[in-house]
């Protein structure tokens, strides 16, 4: 019952005052449904049968989807290649049926086109990755921007379309390994030129690019120990916040995201402390974290712009859901559950931080989760 009426929630993107967002539905044979809700609450599926909005690149696949001025452009499953649909039309497809893979996109609407990811399966061997740009009009496998590395990932264009930002890494590291931040000016023709990398290494791994809407570049790094915020200016990057808590997650997929701007200076983000997912205003200039208050510990997920905040959220007693934030006091509303139900709460179990000593004198972190039945009481003086 429960495997056949939980969906799972995937990437979120804003569109203006529009959320967007994928929900895999076990009854519709694991299909990924882009999902749209309006201004007034209204939601409804946008693609339709039988397009499935899930990409295999890395395998993992993740930002399958992206959206701009109602337009909503993806990654069918079934054939990996990109469609595009405006509202109320069929999908078209802007790739050939070559054998590519794409992710991770983002409109360049001056050049009309898409910047992304994409993963070349059409030689023996390996895959090669790449970031491309796919043109709007016609079929196309894409143009070369950027190449060389062994993984690409998060291509983000600065709000003026002059630069480009991106995350690579190589074998052997995984992205929570080692990663470098690059960023290059984009020419009027669309090619880059002047690349340099401004953060990472092998030894340190970069999450999350993201520019500011006054056109600096911010970012996650754990070069202190803990994934803590960044911002690069004037060819300098300083730590923002510094906090032993995780500003960042492992980036098994694509699209993954812990802030967003609500303004030029004000960040809305999620921090992990202790295992515990907590959320916060960061004032950009002077450094005052605020959290906020809400009922949810676990986050996996936040998108946010000046007038919507919408992050997935789950606690003991309250399945993974979407949430909806609103007004200046952020006031919660439940979106979207993944299930309606789970259960009596006289049985769930609610988890304790624990700390311990290890062998090798460094301390261990767990979740003890003590019995809970409400139907039993066991004897005085022994152990549950």
């Amino acid at each position: 019952m429960i495997a056949r009426h939980s969906i799972k929630f995937g990437s979120v993107v804003l569109d203006g005052n529009e959320t967007y967002w994928i929900e895999m539905r076990p009854g519709e044979a694991g299909r990924n449904v882009i999902v749209q809700r309006d201004t007034q609450g209204a939601e409804k599926d946008v693609i339709p049968r039988p397009y499935n909005a899930r990409t295999t690149v890395h395998e993992y696949g993740g930002g399958a989807f992206t959206v701009s001025n109602n337009v909503v452009y993806f990654a069918n499953y079934k054939d990996q290649r990109l469609y595009c649909q405006a509202v109320g039309k069929e999908p078209v497809p802007i790739t050939t049926a070559a054998k590519m893979r794409y992710a991770d996109m983002v409109v360049d609407i001056g050049r009309n086109r898409l910047i992304c990811i994409r993963e070349d399966h059409s030689s023996e061997g390996e895959a090669s990755n790449t970031i491309v740009a796919i043109g709007l009009e016609g079929e196309t496998t894409g143009t070369v921007l950027v190449s060389g590395n062994d993984f690409f990932a998060s291509p983000r264009l600065s709000p003026d379309c002059d630069r480009l930002a991106w995350i690579t890494w190589n074998h052997p590291n995984m992205p929570w390994d080692g990663t470098e931040l690059w960023v290059a000016d984009v020419r009027s023709d669309g090619t880059l030129h002047t690349a340099r990398q401004i953060a990472g290494g092998p030894d340190e791994s970069i999450f999350q690019p993201t520019w500011s809407p006054s056109g600096d570049l911010y970012y996650v790094s754990d070069r202190s120990g803990w994934w803590n915020l960044y911002r690069h200016r004037g060819g300098k990057s300083a730590h923002l916040y510094a906090m032993e808590v995780e500003f960042g997650m492992p980036q098994w997929v694509f699209g993954m995201s812990t802030y967003a701007f609500l303004s030029a200076n004000q960040i809305i983000c999620a921090y992990n402390q202790l295992g515990v997912w907590h959320l916060a205003t960061l004032d950009t200039d002077t450094q005052l974290l605020d959290e906020i208050e809400q009922p949810y510990d676990a986050v996996f997920g936040l998108w946010g712009n000046s007038s919507t905040v919408v992050f997935i959220g789950a606690s003991p007693n309250e399945p993974r859901s979407l949430i909806g934030m609103k007004g200046p006091a952020f006031e919660i509303e439940v979106m979207r559950r993944s299930i309606e139900k789970i259960g009596d709460e006289g049985y769930l179990s609610y988890p304790q931080t624990i700390e311990y000593p290890t062998s090798e004198d460094r301390t261990a972190f767990a979740y003890y989760y003590a019995p809970s039945n409400r139907d039993y009481e066991p004897p005085s003086g022994t152990l549950p």
